[in-house]
C-alpha cells in the first residue's frame, strides 16, 4: 500500500448500523445527535446495510425475510419524491434487501434523490473521503460461485442473492492506494479479537462458541480489511456496539459496528475524520458531493468481461493474479485518465431515475408476484462512462420471456456445497442469523 502524501479537509459522518427501512427516525436521530454536539449537521449519513431500499409491495416478495415480519417501511417516500433525505446519505447491501432493486445498482446509483447504493463492491469519494464498501454476507458455499440468480427468482434465489462473491472482492483486492473507511455489513472475521471480546460475550449469547469455531464474521471482509488497511472500518449485521483497534505492523484501523436503529439501542455516532488519503485530483469544497474514483474505474474495466449474470452453471473466471492484473489495470488508468478525468466527469451525476412503480396501497404486502426486471438508466450510463458492455440490459421480449417462463426449479442441494438450510432467521451470526430475541 502506498504511504498517503497528502492533508486534507475533514468530513463529519454519522454511522448507523442496520437501517430495516427506518429514514424518517434515522434521520431525526442525526439532527439531535448533531445539535448535542454543536454540530449544525454533518457532511454525510452511512447506513451498514440492511438499508431495504423497498419501492412497492412487490419489492418484499424479493426479500429475504420471514412472511411475518414483512413491512414497507418509509423508503418509498423518498422514492415517490414525497420526502428528500435531509443529508447525503450512502449505504451498503446487508442480508435483508429489496434485492431486484440492488441487481439494477450492481456498479452503484442513487436509489432516491441524495441517497446512495454502493453496489456490490465500490470504492467512491465524499469530498476527501475515499470509502471502499462491500455489499452481501458471508456464505462460503456461494463464494466462489456466479451472480447466478436473475428474475423471477425462485425461493432459493431470494436466500443466497446477498451472499457476498468472489469476483467483487477480487476486484477490491487490486486497490494499491490508501483508503480512508471500509465499509461492510457482516464483520470481518476474528475483528472481535482485537476489542473487548469478553463483554462482546456476555452481551450476545452464543457469540464466544462461533468465535472459537470460526463462525463468527466474514472471510472475504477480513481479507478485504488487512489488504486495503483503512483508518476506520465500519460493520452492521450483529445488531450490537462493539469496537476495536485492529493492528497492521505499523497501520491501524478502528473498527466500530453498531445496532439498529431502535429506542435504547446503540445505533448512531457521529465522527468528524481527517482523511488520510490522497486527494488525487478530488474536489473538496463543501457541501461534498460523490465522485467516482479513478483506480476503481479502471478496476471495474479491467474486470468487466468476467462477469456472469443469470447462469448458476457458469464457470467463474480464474484468479490471474498480480503479474496479470496489474499492468493491465494501469493500462485502464491511462483509459480512465483520456476520457472520464480530463474530461471533467469524475463527479456522480444526479440522475436518479424510477423505474419500478411507487408503491400502490392496493397490493398486498402478503404478495408472492415477482416483478419485472427494470434496466436502470444509471446503470446504462454508467457502462458508457467507462466504456464497458451493460449485462444487465435486456429487451422487452427477453423480459417478458423470462417471465413466462417462470422461476427456475429449486436446487435438490439448495446450491453448491450449501447445507440443508435451517430458514435463515435461526441465532447463527455469520451464518444468516440475527441472534437469540431478534426478529431478523
Amino acid at each position: 500500500m502506498e504511504m498517503p502524501t497528502s492533508e486534507s479537509s475533514s468530513i463529519r459522518v454519522a454511522f448507523e448500523g442496520c437501517g430495516h427501512g427506518c429514514l424518517h427516525d434515522i434521520y431525526a436521530s442525526v439532527d439531535k445527535a448533531a445539535a448535542l454536539k454543536g454540530w449544525d449537521g454533518v457532511d454525510l449519513v452511512i447506513i451498514g446495510g440492511d438499508f431495504q431500499a423497498v419501492r412497492n409491495a412487490n419489492d418484499l416478495a424479493c426479500m429475504s425475510v420471514p412472511m411475518k415480519y414483512r413491512e414497507l417501511g418509509d423508503f418509498h417516500e423518498y422514492y415517490s419524491g414525497q420526502r428528500v433525505a435531509p443529508y447525503l446519505t450512502i449505504f451498503v447491501g446487508g442480508n435483508h434487501e429489496a434485492s431486484n432493486h440492488m441487481f439494477e445498482l450492481y456498479y452503484g446509483g442513487w436509489v432516491a434523490p441524495n441517497i446512495y447504493y454502493l453496489g456490490a463492491a465500490n470504492v467512491i469519494r465524499c469530498g476527501p473521503l475515499r470509502i471502499a464498501g462491500m455489499s452481501g454476507i458471508w456464505k462460503g458455499y456461494d463464494y466462489r460461485r456466479p451472480h447466478f440468480e436473475r428474475l423471477p427468482y425462485n425461493s432459493d434465489d431470494v436466500q443466497s442473492i446477498y451472499h457476498i462473491r468472489e469476483l467483487d472482492v477480487r476486484k477490491l483486492l487490486q486497490i494499491r492506494t490508501q483508503v480512508d473507511l471500509g465499509l461492510s455489513h457482516d464483520w470481518p472475521k476474528q475483528v472481535e479479537r482485537s476489542g473487548d471480546f469478553e463483554t462482546l460475550f456476555r452481551k450476545k449469547l452464543g457469540f464466544r462458541e462461533d468465535s472459537q469455531n470460526g463462525r463468527l464474521g466474514s472471510m472475504a471482509a477480513k481479507h478485504v480489511l488487512d489488504r486495503l488497511r483503512p483508518a476506520y472500518w465500519f460493520s452492521a449485521h450483529l445488531h450490537v456496539k462493539f469496537a476495536a483497534l485492529v493492528q497492521h505492523a505499523e497501520y491501524m484501523t478502528s473498527f466500530l459496528a453498531l445496532d439498529k436503529c431502535l429506542p435504547n439501542r446503540e445505533f448512531l455516532q457521529l465522527l468528524e475524520i481527517n482523511p488520510i488519503s490522497d486527494l488525487d485530483g478530488a474536489k473538496v469544497e463543501r457541501p461534498y458531493r460523490l465522485q467516482y474514483d479513478k483506480e476503481w474505474l479502471a478496476i471495474t474495466r479491467a474486470f468487466a468481461n468476467d462477469l456472469h449474470l443469470g447462469d448458476p452453471n457458469a464457470r467463474p473466471s480464474a484468479d490471474k493474479g498480480d503479474v496479470v492484473y496489474r499492468p493491465q489495470i494501469l493500462e485502464e488508468e491511462k483509459w480512465v485518465e483520456e476520457n472520464v478525468v480530463k474530461p471533467g466527469k469524475l463527479v456522480v451525476p444526479e440522475n436518479f431515475t424510477q423505474t419500478a412503480p411507487v408503491y400502490d396501497p392496493a397490493v398486498p404486502l402478503t404478495t408472492e408476484e415477482m416483478p419485472m426486471e427494470y434496466t436502470n438508466p444509471q446503470t446504462t450510463e454508467f457502462c458508457e462512462l467507462i466504456g464497458i458492455e451493460n449485462k444487465f440490459d435486456m429487451s422487452d421480449a427477453e423480459r417478458q420471456a423470462r417471465m413466462a417462463r417462470g422461476p427456475r426449479p429449486n436446487s435438490n442441494r439448495g446450491g453448491m456445497n450449501r447445507p440443508p438450510r435451517r430458514g435463515g432467521f435461526g441465532r447463527g451470526r455469520g451464518r444468516g442469523g440475527r441472534g437469540r430475541g431478534n426478529r431478523y
